[in-house]
């Protein structure tokens, strides 16, 4: 449990570091982070499919037997989906940390987060986003954890991809902070804070679970847990990759994020 709640804080203090931008210019490297989110959107996917999704059909079987411990893992995954789904859509569109400023066809790709608008209303943008992304980081939170306490040498790559994920997510929020308010320790603060949702998430949704958590209680967690890192892999890293880097770069950063899951999954197996 101390190694998947230590795991848990660093994948959320990531995004504190995205806060750090703040310490550069007002812009951001578009071709890092479509290839750093391409990146993350390969461990996650390949994990879920290849390891978590097994391991969970593994534990339902056993449990239910084959027939229903593998309908037990379908439907956990789409029910994770579906819980990531709607607290995506509950979330305002302009509060999203996953809908990020920049549209094809603007002029500058990196200059996404420096937008021009009134003090306030950047102000505003950034509180809004750090409590878009506290609750976005819940689920997340309970993802790694859940995850950790199956297989920890599995969940440090998670961690690693969520952390990389996390990171534009802190930029979202310091950047227009800063900008409104100047203030560095404003900003970064408010981005470390907002990451702190990741553990809170882990504890409160073991706490809540742990009376009932039998291995088939576990199973379907952990397909609800790959169903909620390919929603986000799909939905929101994807997509915002393509936007910042193009698509060569986001499909060399989800292959390259394969591949060094493949490898080292294959080494610990």
């Amino acid at each position: 449990m101390a190694v998947a709640l230590l795991l848990t804080v660093i994948a959320g203090l990531a995004t504190g570091l995205g806060g750090l931008a703040v310490f550069l210019t007002n812009r951001t490297n578009g071709s890092f982070l479509a290839l750093s989110l391409g990146f993350s959107a390969g461990v996650m996917l390949y994990v879920s499919f290849v390891e978590i999704l097994a391991e969970a059909s593994d534990l339902l079987s056993a449990a239910w037997g084959p027939g229903r411990g593998t309908w037990g893992m379908v439907g956990g995954f789409f029910a994770g989906i579906a819980v990531i789904a709607v607290i995506d859509r509950l979330v305002p569109h302009q509060a999203n940390p996953h809908e990020f400023a920049y549209q094809p066809g603007d002029a500058e790709p990196d200059a996404a987060f420096a937008a021009p608008a009134a003090d306030s209303r950047l102000l505003r943008t950034g509180m809004l986003t750090a409590l878009a992304i506290a609750i976005h980081n819940f689920p997340e939170g309970f993802a790694t954890f859940a995850a950790a306490l199956g297989d920890p040498s599995v969940a440090v790559a998670i961690t690693v991809a969520i952390a990389l994920h996390n990171i534009p997510e802190g930029i979202a929020v310091a950047v227009p902070v800063f900008q409104a308010t100047g203030s560095r320790a404003r900003a970064i603060g408010l981005s470390f804070l907002s990451g702190l949702s990741e553990p809170l998430g882990a504890v409160i949704g073991f706490l809540l679970l742990r009376p009932f958590l039998t291995d088939a209680l576990f199973g379907a967690s952990l397909a609800a847990v790959a169903g909620i890192m390919v929603f986000i892999s799909l939905d929101k890293l994807l997509p915002t990759a393509e936007k910042y880097g193009g698509h060569h770069l986001c499909v060399y950063g989800i292959v390259a994020g394969m591949a060094i899951m493949a490898v080292s999954l294959a080494m610990l197996g």
